[in-house]
């Protein structure tokens, strides 16, 4: 693990605040409830132009960053609200933070490339979540 990556571990650990955090496991839980779970939040992407930017954070290379606005387009502001209204913050925080929090947690959530098996996606989720909130 090469230096930057080692900061942006501890840069997403500080935004993911492990399980505990309200944000990250309500964001964890929207993934799950996703019809085709990570693979069809990854699609939604997908169909709303973003492909590109979720594909990177499946993939091996680098992971191309998102903005609040495009969380918004692709969760929908209500969804966001929702998180939000759980985390304790605003909405606009919630998006700035989902913004760090996603490609981090698809990045985890996808080692070499693969996608999880929609089973096992809360337990490999909340292990991610807990090893971030580790380091």
């Amino acid at each position: 693990m090469g230096l930057f990556d080692d900061l942006e571990n501890k840069a997403a650990n500080s935004m993911l605040g492990g399980s505990s955090n309200p944000l990250a496991t309500g964001l964890l839980q929207v993934i799950n409830n996703t019809p085709g779970g990570l693979s069809g939040l990854v699609q939604s992407f997908h169909d709303k132009g973003l492909g590109g930017v979720a594909a990177s954070w499946v993939g091996t290379g680098q992971n191309l960053p998102i903005s609040a606005d495009q969380i918004q387009h692709v969760l929908g502001s209500d969804q966001v609200k929702q998180l939000a209204a759980q985390a304790g913050i605003s909405p606009d925080a919630a998006g700035t933070a989902l913004s760090q929090l996603l490609p981090t947690l698809v990045d985890k959530l996808t080692p070499n490339g693969q996608m999880p098996q929609p089973s096992s996606l809360m337990e490999m989720g909340m292990r991610v979540l807990e090893s971030l909130n580790k380091s």
